[in-house]
């Protein structure tokens, strides 16, 4: 009888804290780690030295990461993808472990290292999924050179900067920014220089990118918008706009996470890209 009345109080016990657990979206779960490569280095484009990394076979899908952050965070999403796929990751200018020029950040100039570096593996087509910047990015190539993009999976980008919401007061985006801070100086071939480049990186922010309809009209790629129910970085109403305005589109709204849903439900997360990409049920209908 005390055995059982001792794990009854257990069984309580944890009940209660999981009823006063910070919800799902307000957390910031660590860093994962990404699996051994088959192959990786530093690719010469545009007059810098991209970072990349390459898992698995079959066909291409290319990870793009956001803004102030670097290739280790698709850790748990390469894990899933490589039994399936041929998957590339890499890391923006001045992300990470690439390198940078004196040239001003701005997502064409991004979008075209991803072309570069592609033209460097010899990979003529691949699907992009993309979170936040990395999304844009994805967004930008599906414009400019539909070509080399087989699909879109876009998560948590904005078509103007007024689709950005206030986070100075999100204490999940503030330990992002602080953590990318630290892994900035493990990583960067110019580890002190944070500050800069975040200031550098806030200027894009603030004037791109600056997409119309008809700019989005243009988007003939199957692609997906997709962004978590508790977003605190973009604004909803963005989000289905980019939806209702790219042909056939397909949108789709993941419950319970934020900005950074790739880390908080990488199960989630990693079923919707593996359905967007074929391997799993069936795609949302599109956006009307």
């Amino acid at each position: 009888m005390m055995f059982r009345n001792l794990f009854a109080a257990l069984l309580l016990a944890v009940s209660v804290n999981a009823a006063h657990a910070a919800p799902r979206w307000l957390n910031l779960p660590p860093t994962p780690t990404l699996p051994k490569a088959a192959q990786s280095g530093l690719a010469p484009v545009n007059g810098i030295k991209v970072w990349y990394a390459m898992f698995g076979r079959g066909e291409p899908v290319l990870l793009l990461h956001g803004g102030l952050a670097n290739a280790n965070y698709w850790g748990h999403q390469v894990r899933a993808l490589q039994r399936h796929y041929q998957v590339i990751v890499m890391e923006s200018r001045g992300h990470g472990r690439s390198t940078r020029n004196q040239e001003p950040y701005g997502y064409d100039l991004m979008a075209s290292d991803v072309i570069g570096l592609l033209d460097h593996l010899g990979i003529k087509k691949t699907a992009i999924v993309g979170w936040s910047d990395g999304a844009i990015i994805g967004l930008d190539i599906a414009m400019k050179h539909p070509e080399r993009v087989s699909r879109l999976f876009a998560f948590a980008a904005n078509s103007d900067p007024s689709g950005v919401a206030d986070i100075a007061s999100s204490e999940v985006f503030n330990a992002y920014i602080a953590r990318a801070g630290e892994e900035y100086k493990r990583l960067s071939p110019t580890p002190t220089a944070y500050k800069s480049f975040v200031d550098e990186i806030t200027k894009m922010w603030e004037s791109q990118p600056k997409w119309t309809a008809s700019d989005l009209a243009a988007i003939k790629v199957p692609t997906w918008i997709v962004d978590g129910d508790h977003d605190e970085a973009i604004k909803r109403e963005n989000t289905e706009f980019m939806a209702a305005n790219i042909p056939g589109a397909g949108l789709l709204i993941q419950p319970e996470v934020s900005h950074f849903s790739f880390l908080q439900d990488p199960g989630q997360f990693n079923d919707d890209v593996l359905r967007f990409l074929g391997r799993r049920g069936d795609a949302p209908a599109a956006a009307k």
